[in-house]
């Protein structure tokens, strides 16, 4: 038998099968990257990488690790932890925490999914629409950094906090939010101050209703 070289004798995949496929093996990419272990190069939260139209601002790799101890410390045994909108965090805690200890990350970007029952799909417009898992006042920990520093995006976030909270707040914003924070959620400015990756304009602190544990370096 005669084998044609003719290339209308190929099948030929459409630009929406090669698309679809793309992105299957993108997140397959994603996925197996993150069961072998975070990885923690400058700009990316494992093998998700920093989105600045999604207003995300990952923290450095130390002031990261120092929220997740801080979060863990004031959680206290068999402790339950929210992160909101921090996935930098979350992805410290990741490494640190053993079974006794439960962690959630509440974040829009859905590229976080590949965590699995410990994602949850957060929009700060919707602030108390979580799921049945994410009971009322059962969290030791709340962990929150707001995507914007607006009033708006503080004042709905700080319903989810509220939601969550059976005690513990720990929030990373802009300076210029001091006043709202103390008014909405009873915070007061930490001497710890977070860096980022980037050089933000900017100026950042934390605020909490505790003592942190936290000295003023990061």
């Amino acid at each position: 038998m005669e084998i044609s070289d003719d290339d209308d004798d190929v099948p030929q995949l459409s630009a929406h099968t090669l698309a679809a496929l793309q992105e299957f093996y993108t997140e397959q990419e994603q996925q197996e990257s993150l069961k072998s272990g975070p990885s923690y190069d400058k700009f990316t939260v494992g093998a998700v990488e920093e989105d600045w139209q999604l207003s995300q601002f990952w923290y450095s790799d130390e002031t990261a690790l120092s929220l997740a101890k801080e979060a863990i410390e004031a959680s206290g045994k068999n402790g339950r932890i929210a992160c909101v909108s921090a996935p930098s965090v979350y992805q410290k805690l990741k490494g640190l925490v053993g079974d006794d200890v439960t962690v959630y990350l509440l974040e829009y970007d859905k590229r976080f999914s590949v965590y699995r029952d410990e994602f949850v799909f957060y929009d700060y417009n919707n602030p108390v629409d979580l799921p049945e898992r994410l009971q009322e006042h059962s969290f030791d920990m709340v962990l929150a950094d707001p995507p914007y520093l607006s009033e708006e995006c503080l004042q709905k976030t700080a319903k989810t906090i509220q939601y969550l909270t059976k005690g513990k707040i720990l929030l990373c914003t802009g300076a210029v939010m001091e006043d709202l924070a103390t008014q909405i959620l009873g915070l007061k400015m930490c001497k710890f101050i977070p860096k980022h990756n980037r050089s933000l304009a900017n100026e950042f602190r934390c605020f909490a209703n505790y003592e942190i544990g936290l000295d003023a370096a990061s």
